[in-house]
């Protein structure tokens, strides 16, 4: 298929963490397949334009800009006008294709800050030092939300029973969390561990992906190598949903951090029980989530409009593209792509190794901007505790900004529920919201609705940023009043976070 753009014409979706690339558009060139690649976020064979027209294709496709050409080989893609906006187009192709569930993930996530033990304890997850973490927690002054217990806790991969050198008593380890008012969630992945018990029982069942040769499959993931479930049968996605139910049951887990399931893990010759393509066991992975309120998924494929939440995957201790920079074109991303359930990377970083590489000199200011970033978000997760990694000031800089979050809580949730209901974003862009007024490729501010308008700081050592304000009557932080459209200059002291609240819509 070969699309000409339209004058002035620019596009969004495919990869979520091709964010800070969108919009495509104009004589630069572009190409994404995907087909096997997402790229560590959700993809969705999905585009949409600022013209309003979007093109869908319910099997993955390659896609090329170049000289204002939209080229698309592969799936097979359907290209329609949904309107003459962003905004059109979206709703057009969400009604049809990824419609809203009407419900959405617990408000919890949303209206507290969360907290993930990975960077605290890496692979060294054990009963003590979790309650030692989370209790420093509550010394810091945070509200309890939702807790994570990241990789480690298991027997292996596979064998999801808590590992019992490192948790002597995993149900007491539960209650005493959700007494201190957290609910609790475990992390898992679809992989098994190979040479072991499970292994052979599951090999023998059929529910491992199977190479040619009808032998299990072994996927090269971050942690090694491992088998992986094959979701695509059905008897397998049971199996697996009855292990977590019976980690529910048993300890009275609350959900479910689901990581694991890149495509880009899996090859296309391998043997599938009823998929026609490795992104499709990433959707069943989500599909699976489904059962689970509580959840968490970095890497998915489609499944827009659906209650799952959908975190960025994990960013550099940097100001850079891969680091603190991209939250924002990472966010509209999802949320252009029908996750409107979205939640930026764990504060400061959550790439483990750079992270642990700059342990020794972390950029305290970078950590507070991290954190000021993700406080008018949807939702925002902690995992270094500031009150260690930071000195008292910058610790309590970002207590603050968790404490502007909940101040926006109401309004957050609001448009959760709204997101349910209609599958719009809840961090929108300003071309969403205003278009056709030039905002198209504006990166580093973002609207949380329509009401609030977010400009973080994004630069090291900026004593001051221009804000680019639409059309309406908008009142800031400091409570002084800007009529729009305009461009002002704003002080931004490391305890300020700009952000501006609309008092009435321009009048025509």
């Amino acid at each position: 298929m070969r699309i000409p753009l339209q004058s002035n014409e620019v596009w969004w979706g495919g990869c979520v963490n091709d964010g800070s690339l969108m919009p495509y558009g104009g004589r630069k060139f572009f190409e994404r397949d995907l087909l096997g690649h997402n790229d560590n976020n959700q993809a969705a064979p999905f585009l949409v334009s600022s013209k309003g027209r979007y093109l869908w294709s319910d099997d993955p496709f390659k896609f090329t800009i170049r000289a204002n050409v939209l080229h698309i080989l592969g799936g097979k893609p359907i290209l329609r006008s949904g309107g003459n906006h962003l905004r059109a187009g979206f709703l057009s192709a969400s009604k049809r294709h990824f419609p809203p569930s009407q419900t959405h993930p617990p408000s919890i996530l949303f209206a507290a800050p969360q907290f993930n033990t990975w960077i605290e304890l890496h692979y060294e997850q054990e009963q003590e030092a979790i309650l030692r973490y989370a209790s420093s927690i509550l010394e810091a002054g945070y509200k309890p939300g939702v807790f994570m217990i990241d990789d480690g806790w298991q027997t292996a991969y596979g064998d999801w029973t808590f590992h019992p050198r490192l948790f002597p008593d995993p149900q007491k380890l539960i209650q005493k969390l959700q007494q201190m008012g957290f609910k609790v969630m475990l992390w898992v992945c679809p992989y098994v561990t190979p040479d072991t018990h499970l292994f052979r029982h599951l090999r023998d069942k059929g529910f491992l992906l199977r190479s040619g040769d009808g032998k299990p499959a072994i996927c090269e993931w971050w942690n090694g190598h491992s088998a992986a479930l094959d979701l695509s049968h059905d008897e397998a996605a049971i199996w697996f949903k009855g292990s977590l139910r019976k980690l529910s049951k048993d300890y009275g887990v609350d959900g479910f951090k689901f990581d694991g399931a890149d495509f880009f893990h899996y090859r296309k010759d391998w043997i599938y029980k009823s998929a026609r393509h490795p992104n499709a066991i990433a959707e069943a992975y989500a599909r699976l989530g489904l059962s689970f309120p509580l959840n968490e998924f970095r890497a998915c494929w489609k499944m827009g409009g659906q209650p799952l939440t959908q975190r960025l995957c994990d960013k550099l201790h940097s100001w850079g593209d891969n680091g603190l920079a991209h939250l924002i074109p990472g966010m509209l991303a999802q949320g252009i792509m029908g996750h409107p359930f979205s939640c930026p990377d764990m504060i400061g970083g959550g790439e483990y190794q750079s992270f642990h590489a700059s342990s020794n000199h972390i950029d305290q200011e970078l950590f507070v901007r991290y954190a000021q970033c993700s406080a008018l978000m949807p939702m925002m997760q902690f995992s270094a505790a500031p009150w260690r990694v930071l000195d008292s000031k910058h610790a309590a800089l970002c207590l603050e900004a968790s404490r502007l979050h909940e101040s926006f809580s109401k309004m957050i949730v609001g448009y959760v529920k709204q997101a349910a209901k209609t599958g719009e974003p809840i961090v929108r862009s300003m071309e969403y919201s205003f278009p056709h007024r030039g905002y198209e490729r504006i990166l580093d501010q973002f609207l949380l609705g329509d009401q609030l308008l977010v400009a973080p700081v994004l630069t090291k050592g900026a004593k001051s940023r221009k804000v680019t304000l639409p059309p309406g009557l908008w009142q800031d932080d400091t409570g002084t009043s800007h009529q729009g459209p305009t461009v002002i200059d704003v002080e931004t002291p490391l305890e300020r976070v700009p952000n501006f609240l609309m008092q009435k819509p321009r009048t025509k």
